[in-house]
């Protein structure tokens, strides 16, 4: 028989909440039931209209103690039906030879499994009569994928989230096929970067000097070298590139490099796209000074796409009383952690720099890697320890003096 939290968990999965039209009534509609059934209070509010953050709150027994945020998304990327085997967004209960079952959808492993781990969680405790001492606040916010702009990027900027005051927040990680955990304390600075060179033009048939592209290439040829550098650097530390030292490094990506007008002229400009992930052990605004002096050098502008900005380190000590609790809430229950850099970007970058500390993670382990893949799923027995792990989880966190 299907267990009652797997059926919940299949009928948000079931909410088209894809960009660019995602579903976000739906999923407040859906999400407000369940705070009314687990006996927690709901509101949303709107930074941008029809784009709500839903918050829910459970009440702790110390008022002095400042809450803890439990943060996930609503929304989720885009699908490519045709590669599909299993409607994106039918959740089918598919059962496997073990016994087991795989549960299919967009948004399963990213990251409608996090927000429905925390709503079970927490209906079981409340079930055993368990009330923490600190307030727990649960938000499912819009627009993760897109880069938060009109969700926790502005939401943290409100009253609405300064009032809330919160000491600590747990957000979203990622899968890992092996047997730990990933508990990510912070992440890379998104550097998206385009380089214009300029230089002579002239017919295709002549030697001209200080070409547009000869200038680009120059541009080009240090950057990539440094990428050869940052991957370098991971396989002599540690063998291997994977997911628990990518963060360690600084990526360099190029991603579009055009320019000129026919076969036969020589282009006056050339353009090179790059997408860079700083790591938090650089030193970011050194980092950008390098780029403008290699832009200077080479007579090219020089822009950065959208913001850039440092990423908080949140505190993996024993002087953070949040990260001993988690670390215990895992240990309770035989998981392992890796403590690990999040290699792209989630919405915990923006409460770190309102002031959050923040861990992110995932219950899944052992797992296949596939969020923002197809035939996206999660195994109902994963998803089960899930709840089971953030039932010891929140209990700790929320015990936290």
């Amino acid at each position: 028989m299907e267990p009652e939290s797997v059926a919940r968990f299949r009928e948000y999965l079931q909410i088209n909440s894809m960009h660019p039209n995602p579903d976000y009534a739906s999923c407040a509609k859906f999400l407000k039931r369940q705070a009314e059934e687990i006996g927690l209070e709901f509101k949303t509010y709107e930074c941008v209209p029809e784009k709500p953050i839903v918050i829910m709150k459970w009440p702790g027994t110390n008022p002095n103690l400042r809450p803890v945020i439990l943060n996930s998304h609503m929304d989720v990327v885009p699908v490519f039906e045709e590669f599909w085997n299993y409607p994106p967004f039918g959740a089918e209960r598919v059962p496997t030879p073990d016994g087991d079952f795989r549960i299919y959808a967009r948004g399963s492993q990213d990251m409608k499994i996090v927000g429905s781990c925390y709503l079970e969680a927490i209906r079981s405790l409340k079930a055993a009569g368990k009330t923490p001492k600190r307030t727990m606040i649960l938000m499912y916010v819009p627009d993760e994928e897109t880069g938060g702009v009109d969700g926790m990027r502005s939401f943290v900027e409100t009253e609405e989230f300064k009032n809330i005051n919160a000491e600590f927040a747990l957000d979203e990680g990622i899968a890992n096929t092996g047997p730990e955990l990933y508990a990510y304390y912070s992440e890379r600075s998104l550097n998206q970067v385009k380089f214009t060179a300029h230089g002579n033009t002239g017919h295709g048939s002549q030697f001209i000097p200080d070409t547009a592209i000869s200038r680009i290439m120059n541009i080009a040829n240090e950057l990539l070298a440094l990428r050869d550098k940052e991957e370098n650097k991971l396989v002599s530390l540690y063998g291997n590139v994977d997911q628990k030292n990518l963060g360690e490094a600084t990526a360099i990506n190029l991603t579009m490099f055009n320019g000129g007008v026919q076969a036969n002229v020589v282009p006056e400009s050339f353009t090179a796209y790059f997408d860079i992930r700083v790591t938090p052990n650089q030193n970011l605004a050194e980092f950008n000074t390098w780029l403008k002096q290699l832009a200077e050098k080479n007579h090219a502008d020089l822009e950065f796409l959208g913001e850039t900005y440092i990423c908080p380190i949140t505190d993996t000590s024993d002087n953070n009383p949040f990260w001993v609790a988690l670390s215990k809430a895992l240990d309770n229950k035989g998981l392992e952690k890796i403590s690990a850099i999040f290699p792209a970007g989630t919405d915990s970058r923006f409460l770190r720099r309102a002031g959050v500390p923040a861990i992110g993670i995932s219950p899944l382990r052992n797992h296949p890697v596939l969020l923002h893949d197809h035939d996206e799923y999660v195994t109902e027995s994963q998803f089960l320890e899930g709840i089971d792990m953030y039932i010891s989880i929140i209990h700790e966190l929320g015990n936290v003096e």
